[in-house]
């Protein structure tokens, strides 16, 4: 069982930064591809982006390329995501989710393992 945490959402104005991180627990956080999700009020969730268990391979949905950079630190089971130039339709509740590193982390497939959540709010 893995547990997850996130942290850092909050309100920012259009093109501010944020920094999210999600915190895990229980497994040997290096064995596990994390990834970030989101969903929008009235919208289906949607893949923001994924990595490997090592960080060596980083994965982005095309809405979000050039701006948001995931990356990890496995001595600390943290996984962060920046958010860069933030606009509006980047508002949205932000998910973290893990699955074993054997699935890889290419995009789609399922997470066998999800935090709460945290809300990002970009104003205009």
């Amino acid at each position: 069982q893995v547990q997850l945490v996130e942290s850092g959402g909050g309100l920012v104005q259009a093109g501010g930064s944020l920094r999210l991180s999600c915190v895990a627990s229980g497994r040997t956080f290096s064995n596990y591809v994390m990834g970030w999700f989101r969903q929008a009020p009235g919208k289906e969730r949607e893949f923001v982006g994924s990595i490997s268990g090592n960080g060596g391979n980083t994965y982005y949905a095309d809405s979000v390329k050039g701006r948001f950079t995931i990356s990890r630190d496995n001595a600390k089971n943290t996984v962060y995501l920046q958010m860069n130039s933030l606009k509006p339709e980047d508002t949205a509740v932000y998910y973290c989710a893990a699955r074993s590193k054997l699935f890889g982390a290419m995009p789609g497939g399922e997470y066998a393992y999800w935090g709460q959540g945290t809300q990002v709010t970009v104003s205009s």
